[in-house]
């Protein structure tokens, strides 16, 4: 049994931190809305009132936080929970943020004598549910050792991308080409519907052809369904496209299509839709080609 903080319980914090508690782990854990851990109290976490009671006395802390603001807020400063953690202790930071917030939380891992670990994941709410996630995770080899059984509650997958802040990078070139998917999508609906073809029939020959994917099979139904219920928020995917666009611009990496597509969820953000599945960009697809939507 290992100790375990953990700090945030969003749509992935939840799920996955109650495969910890039934793992047989003890869990402090902190969320800013404090009614989201009351499910995990009821399977045996302690729910902590600040996010350094949930720290103290960790062997290993998760943080899984909204942005680079909360993570700064919250993990940073002479009252964040690097401070108050043990040295010799381990912290896995697995928020999607940029680059530059990650190494300033490496940079205050270290000085502290803390392990750092930054182990963003790829996989649906359902995947994390199901412990079926993939970790992609980089930093000091043995750091990661040492927390792989921890990472192996769960995900199915996980991988050592490099030592430093590699994860960071692979994170926001998956989050860009699952982006870049959905706008894939929305073009060809949109091709098809001028073109006298069924919509549901097109998903159905998408999911059977040689572009067909996990992800587009997963998003088959709600496609078919027009259901937008969002699984993450088109705003937020907005906000990973802005990530994805200040990495390459600083690495003097040229990503045209990354570009345009950031302009297609902040037309669905302007039009009321940010809230909606950012998959909701094939409506938008359907607008701009004079469609009222795609039947």
């Amino acid at each position: 049994m290992t100790r375990i903080g953990w700090i945030g319980l969003g749509k992935m914090g939840a799920p996955m931190s109650a495969n910890l508690v039934k793992a047989g782990h003890s869990l402090s854990v902190w969320n800013r809305t404090a009614a989201k851990a009351e499910h995990l109290r009821a399977l045996g976490a302690e729910v902590a009132t600040s996010p350094a009671a949930a720290v103290d006395g960790a062997e290993v802390v998760f943080a899984i936080l909204a942005d680079d603001a909360a993570v700064r807020g919250t993990l940073l400063g002479d009252h964040g929970v690097v401070a108050r953690m043990a040295p010799g202790s381990v912290l896995v930071e697995m928020s999607t943020i940029s680059p530059n917030a990650s190494d300033d939380v490496a940079a205050a891992a270290r000085a502290r004598g803390v392990g750092y670990i930054c182990a963003p994941v790829s996989g649906s709410v359902a995947f994390a549910a199901d412990a079926k996630l993939t970790f992609i995770a980089s930093g000091e080899q043995a750091v990661f050792d040492s927390i792989l059984p921890l990472l192996a509650a769960m995900s199915a997958r996980q991988f050592h991308v490099g030592p430093a802040g590699q994860a960071r990078i692979m994170k926001l070139a998956l989050n860009m080409m699952v982006g870049i998917s959905a706008a894939m999508m929305g073009e060809a609906l949109a091709l098809g519907a001028k073109n006298g073809l069924d919509r549901e029939t097109m998903i159905d020959v998408i999911g059977a052809s040689a572009v067909g994917s996990p992800l587009f099979n997963y998003k088959g139904a709600a496609l078919t369904a027009r259901d937008y219920s969002p699984a993450f928020e088109a705003w937020m995917m907005g906000k990973d496209f802005d990530l994805v666009l200040g990495a390459a611009q600083r690495s003097n990496t040229p990503v045209p299509l990354a570009a345009q597509v950031r302009q297609g969820f902040s037309a669905l953000v302007a039009q009321g839709d940010g809230n909606a599945d950012f998959f909701k960009y094939v409506e938008l697809s359907a607008r701009l080609a004079g469609l009222e939507k795609l039947e």
